[in-house]
């Protein structure tokens, strides 16, 4: 038996997990979380709970390896660090289906990463301003609005978009009461927020995209790149659909970052002209949803380029519009 470890993944790793086990009968998978009640424990094999606070969590992770005989990682809390440490995994024995350090560091910083791929052909980067105090945020604010737009705003170093918001001005007391508010925060509460600090890590103050968003699933295989577009739209309908402008821009990211492990790509459309967000250098969380409209099994793929096995695949390439419902399980 290969045994396999997921730590701490999103919920949908659930169908992600049952992927990876299609025609794959000698795999054991190991999931752990902070999480106890997490979905995620009925697609698994064998469930652990993580602390909610490690002290050394790379020295956590290979103590983990080592005491289940672990032959395969599939991280995905702390993907940096992890990538930092890869080789003492390898060392181990193990082998992690995550990219080198310096690709995976460069690509969590989004400013870097703008920076990195702006002089590819046909691709557009968002308007955006680095600032370290409520100042320069001010100051940001007023140059994106000043041309028409709103502005959202994200730290630099961030896992899963905790940190974003979209800045509204404008709205207060009672009309906000009859509004969802998502991610929205007033203006005047978030200068409050940062006039706290006299200085902070570096944080995005970005033009805010009101277009619809693509988020597009690939990998880099001896074959060729498998690169699936969804066009996501407010609800939970997403089409696929396979624009071959999406499709050029994606093949020169990979060509430029030489990715190896799966990502995700993601642009967001303003005005119907998609512009760069950010890169993920893991399994996405909707990516079971491109594997059913293009008829391919990414996660069992990935897994067996990471040992050395050449799966040859083919894949669907029709525009298909596809949604999901929710299922109740008993944990």
């Amino acid at each position: 038996m290969v045994r396999v470890w997921f730590n701490h993944w999103f919920s949908s790793a659930y169908d992600l997990i049952e992927l990876l086990k299609q025609d794959n009968p000698e795999l054991y998978v190991i999931g752990s979380s902070t999480t106890a009640d997490s979905v995620v424990k009925l697609a698994c094999d064998e469930w652990h709970q993580e602390p909610a606070e490690v002290e050394g969590y790379i020295d956590f992770c290979i103590d983990f390896c080592r005491k289940n005989r672990i032959d395969v990682f599939f991280p995905r809390k702390n993907l940096e660090l992890v990538s930092k440490f890869k080789d003492r995994f390898t060392d181990l024995g193990v082998k992690v289906l995550i990219d080198d350090y310096q690709v995976v560091s460069l690509l969590n910083d989004k400013a870097k990463t703008y920076g990195f791929l702006k002089d590819i052909k046909g691709l557009n980067i968002p308007e955006y301003h680095i600032v370290n105090n409520a100042r320069e945020f001010e100051e940001a604010y007023e140059k994106i609005s000043e041309k028409g737009g709103f502005a959202c705003v994200k730290f630099v170093r961030d896992e899963g978009a905790m940190s974003y918001r979209r800045i509204v001005k404008g709205k207060k007391g009672f009309d906000r009461l009859r509004t969802y508010p998502g991610v929205e925060m007033l203006y005047d509460d978030y200068l409050a927020c940062l006039s706290e600090k006299e200085s902070f890590d570096d944080l995005m103050v970005m033009e805010y995209l009101p277009g619809r968003e693509i988020s597009v699933d690939c990998l880099a295989t001896e074959q060729g790149p498998i690169i699936i577009p969804r066009f996501k739209s407010f609800g939970r309908a997403e089409l696929v659909d396979f624009d071959p402008s999406i499709v050029s821009l994606c093949e020169s990211i990979l060509d430029r970052t030489k990715l190896e492990c799966p990502c995700n790509v993601q642009f967001k459309e303003k005005d119907g002209i998609p512009y760069l967000l950010e890169i993920n250098t893991r399994m996405s969380g909707g990516l079971q949803m491109s594997c059913l409209a293009a008829e391919i099994n990414i996660p069992r793929i990935a897994y067996n380029k990471l040992i050395g096995k050449n799966e040859r695949w083919s894949m669907k390439k029709i525009r298909t519009t596809l949604s999901f419902v929710e299922a109740p399980k008993i944990l």
